[in-house]
Protein backbone atom coordinates (compact mmCIF):
# COMPACT_ATOMS: atom_id res chain seq x y z
CA UNK A 1 0.00 0.00 0.00
CA UNK A 2 1.32 3.18 -1.13
CA UNK A 3 2.00 6.20 1.77
CA UNK A 4 1.04 8.73 -1.11
CA UNK A 5 -2.78 10.33 -1.02
CA UNK A 6 -4.98 10.24 -3.94
CA UNK A 7 -5.87 14.19 -2.91
CA UNK A 8 -4.25 16.19 -0.90
CA UNK A 9 -6.04 17.09 2.83
CA UNK A 10 -8.65 20.06 2.53
CA UNK A 11 -5.94 22.37 4.60
CA UNK A 12 -4.76 25.48 3.25
CA UNK A 13 -2.12 27.54 4.73
CA UNK A 14 -3.74 31.11 3.75
CA UNK A 15 -6.58 33.01 2.40
CA UNK A 16 -7.02 36.26 0.41
CA UNK A 17 -10.25 37.64 -0.57
CA UNK A 18 -12.15 41.17 -1.82
CA UNK A 19 -14.74 42.60 -0.54
CA UNK A 20 -16.49 46.15 -0.93
CA UNK A 21 -15.95 49.06 1.30
CA UNK A 22 -19.14 48.58 3.20
CA UNK A 23 -20.33 47.80 6.77
CA UNK A 24 -21.84 44.14 5.56
CA UNK A 25 -18.67 43.62 4.91
CA UNK A 26 -17.61 43.09 8.45
CA UNK A 27 -19.81 40.09 8.73
CA UNK A 28 -18.86 38.76 5.82
CA UNK A 29 -15.12 39.14 6.67
CA UNK A 30 -15.96 36.80 9.88
CA UNK A 31 -17.52 34.49 8.20
CA UNK A 32 -14.94 34.15 5.58
CA UNK A 33 -12.27 33.37 8.64
CA UNK A 34 -14.82 30.80 10.15
CA UNK A 35 -15.02 29.29 7.48
CA UNK A 36 -10.64 29.36 6.96
CA UNK A 37 -10.56 27.84 9.77
CA UNK A 38 -12.99 25.31 10.06
CA UNK A 39 -10.29 23.71 7.43
CA UNK A 40 -7.24 24.03 10.37
CA UNK A 41 -6.02 21.89 12.91
CA UNK A 42 -6.88 24.34 16.41
CA UNK A 43 -9.09 26.81 14.36
CA UNK A 44 -11.47 26.25 17.12
CA UNK A 45 -9.07 28.24 19.53
CA UNK A 46 -7.95 31.10 17.51
CA UNK A 47 -11.55 31.93 15.85
CA UNK A 48 -13.21 33.88 19.19
CA UNK A 49 -9.97 36.59 19.34
CA UNK A 50 -9.56 36.40 15.27
CA UNK A 51 -13.44 37.00 14.71
CA UNK A 52 -13.46 40.10 16.92
CA UNK A 53 -9.91 41.56 16.01
CA UNK A 54 -10.76 41.35 12.14
CA UNK A 55 -14.71 43.01 13.11
CA UNK A 56 -12.55 45.70 14.07
CA UNK A 57 -10.02 46.14 11.87
CA UNK A 58 -12.29 45.98 9.16
CA UNK A 59 -14.72 47.67 10.48
CA UNK A 60 -11.85 50.65 10.66
CA UNK A 61 -10.79 50.07 6.83
CA UNK A 62 -14.80 50.94 5.88
CA UNK A 63 -15.34 54.01 8.37
CA UNK A 64 -12.23 56.03 8.66
CA UNK A 65 -10.08 55.27 5.23
CA UNK A 66 -10.94 58.02 2.95
CA UNK A 67 -10.44 56.68 -0.27
CA UNK A 68 -12.58 57.18 -3.30
CA UNK A 69 -15.93 55.51 -4.03
CA UNK A 70 -15.70 51.74 -5.07
CA UNK A 71 -12.81 51.36 -3.71
CA UNK A 72 -12.17 47.74 -2.42
CA UNK A 73 -10.63 46.16 0.69
CA UNK A 74 -8.78 42.86 1.36
CA UNK A 75 -8.76 40.33 3.54
CA UNK A 76 -6.25 37.71 4.23
CA UNK A 77 -5.48 35.14 6.59
CA UNK A 78 -2.34 32.83 7.49
CA UNK A 79 -1.17 30.21 9.72
CA UNK A 80 2.05 30.69 11.37
CA UNK A 81 2.93 28.43 14.05
CA UNK A 82 0.15 27.92 15.98
CA UNK A 83 -1.35 31.92 15.44
CA UNK A 84 -3.34 33.56 13.45
CA UNK A 85 -1.79 36.40 10.76
CA UNK A 86 -4.88 38.93 9.65
CA UNK A 87 -4.20 41.34 7.03
CA UNK A 88 -6.74 43.91 5.98
CA UNK A 89 -5.52 46.17 3.33
CA UNK A 90 -7.26 49.13 2.33
CA UNK A 91 -6.56 52.28 -0.24
CA UNK A 92 -6.05 54.82 2.21
CA UNK A 93 -2.42 56.12 3.28
CA UNK A 94 -3.50 57.13 6.79
CA UNK A 95 -1.56 55.56 9.48
CA UNK A 96 -3.86 53.96 11.96
CA UNK A 97 -3.47 55.45 15.34
CA UNK A 98 -4.81 54.50 18.72
CA UNK A 99 -7.28 57.00 20.89
CA UNK A 100 -5.63 56.28 24.32
CA UNK A 101 -8.52 59.04 25.65
CA UNK A 102 -11.91 57.73 24.53
CA UNK A 103 -14.75 59.15 27.49
CA UNK A 104 -17.77 57.15 28.26
CA UNK A 105 -20.01 59.07 26.11
CA UNK A 106 -18.15 58.34 22.57
CA UNK A 107 -19.38 56.27 20.43
CA UNK A 108 -15.99 54.90 18.76
CA UNK A 109 -12.53 55.18 18.90
CA UNK A 110 -11.74 51.69 20.93
CA UNK A 111 -11.13 49.10 18.16
CA UNK A 112 -7.72 49.93 17.99
CA UNK A 113 -6.92 49.65 21.43
CA UNK A 114 -8.89 45.90 21.72
CA UNK A 115 -6.82 44.93 18.70
CA UNK A 116 -3.61 45.99 20.53
CA UNK A 117 -5.77 43.81 23.64
CA UNK A 118 -6.22 40.77 22.07
CA UNK A 119 -3.30 40.52 19.56
CA UNK A 120 0.51 39.18 20.33
CA UNK A 121 1.19 41.77 17.82
CA UNK A 122 0.01 44.33 15.22
CA UNK A 123 1.40 46.95 13.27
CA UNK A 124 0.41 48.65 9.39
CA UNK A 125 2.65 49.10 6.52
CA UNK A 126 2.66 50.59 3.32
CA UNK A 127 1.40 48.47 0.73
CA UNK A 128 4.07 46.82 -1.88
CA UNK A 129 2.03 48.26 -5.09
CA UNK A 130 2.78 51.89 -3.81
CA UNK A 131 -1.04 52.79 -2.87
CA UNK A 132 -2.33 52.24 0.25
CA UNK A 133 -1.58 50.35 3.51
CA UNK A 134 -1.82 47.03 5.50
CA UNK A 135 -2.38 46.20 8.99
CA UNK A 136 -1.64 43.06 10.56
CA UNK A 137 -2.52 41.53 13.38
CA UNK A 138 -1.31 38.17 15.06
CA UNK A 139 -3.56 36.31 17.26
CA UNK A 140 -2.84 33.53 19.20
CA UNK A 141 -4.95 30.53 20.65
CA UNK A 142 -8.31 32.18 22.88
CA UNK A 143 -7.11 35.71 21.67
CA UNK A 144 -4.01 35.20 23.49
CA UNK A 145 -2.36 38.85 24.17
CA UNK A 146 0.99 39.72 24.70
Amino acid sequence: MSDVLATPPALSGDAFFWLPRHRASVPSARSALRGFLRNVPGGDALAPGGELVLSELVTNAVVHARVPRGRRIAIRFELVCDHLRLEVHDASSERPVIRRSTGAEDLSGRGLRLVEALSVEWGWIPRPEGIGKIIWALVGPEGGAR
